[in-house]
């Protein structure tokens, strides 16, 4: 996990990825530390991998925010303010701080991206795939192969304690030379397809339904022939 690279965290099918994933909890405090299955964790305090649960649980003060993502299962998020029900595809940030209880089925499944912070964000933030978005930065024109895409994007969830902002992303088709991942970002593919690509011509292509993490400092290209729209999470 030292080398900054890309992780196939979870495929819509549910079929096997080749990421390797190490059991270990996230800190001590960690309500899912027997089911935390770690793939990256950065010296910046952010991770990301799956975690597997089947219980329910009542906790005061979550210990860090954490952006989930459920692939399988059914999981039901309970604040004081507000409740969310996630079935598969779905998605929401569990902010640290946050007094929550978290009914998770049996055989539920979701990918995550993590965020250890002293600074508390209390509160259940869901992310909806139809959020209006606004148009954003296209990548660099030096680095395009072809015409610049039309990008949007729009932040539901925003920390800036540790610039931790999470939300829904689109782009019409393009295509890019590869580079260092300028951030840490976890990707969840709600339409679309993607291609990202090493500089040793290995890829990973990402399907909707597919969740994938990308390191900072990885190097990676992009490649997409369609409308592609992303839950994200970058850092």
């Amino acid at each position: 996990m030292s080398e900054p690279c890309i992780m196939l965290l979870a495929r819509a099918d549910g079929s096997r990825v080749d990421t390797p994933f190490k059991q270990q909890s996230l800190n001590a405090a960690d309500p899912f530390s027997s089911g935390r299955q770690i793939a990256w964790s950065g010296s910046d305090g952010i991770s990301a991998g799956i975690v597997e649960a089947g219980e329910s649980l009542d906790i005061k003060d979550f210990p860090h925010t954490e952006v989930i993502v459920v692939h399988a299962g059914h999981v039901t998020l309970k604040s004081r303010e507000r409740t969310l029900q996630l079935a598969v595809g779905a998605s929401a940030v569990i902010g640290r701080g946050t007094d929550v209880r978290i009914e998770a089925q049996t055989g539920t499944r979701w990918a995550f991206c993590a965020m250890a912070t002293k600074a508390a964000t209390p509160g259940l933030t869901p992310l909806d795939p139809l959020a209006h978005l606004s148009p954003s930065a296209a990548p660099e024109q030096q680095i395009l192969i072809g015409a610049t895409p039309q990008c949007r994007s729009g932040n539901a969830f925003e920390d800036a304690t540790t610039d931790l902002r999470v939300g829904v992303w689109d782009s019409t088709p393009y295509e890019r030379h590869g580079r260092p991942h300028k951030l840490n970002e976890l990707m969840y593919l709600i339409e679309g397809s993607v291609t990202l690509q090493t500089p040793e011509g290995s890829s990973v292509t990402v399907n909707t339904g597919d969740s994938v993490f990308v390191a900072l400092g990885a190097p990676c290209a992009w490649k997409s022939t369609r409308y592609v729209r992303k839950v994200y999470a970058v850092k």
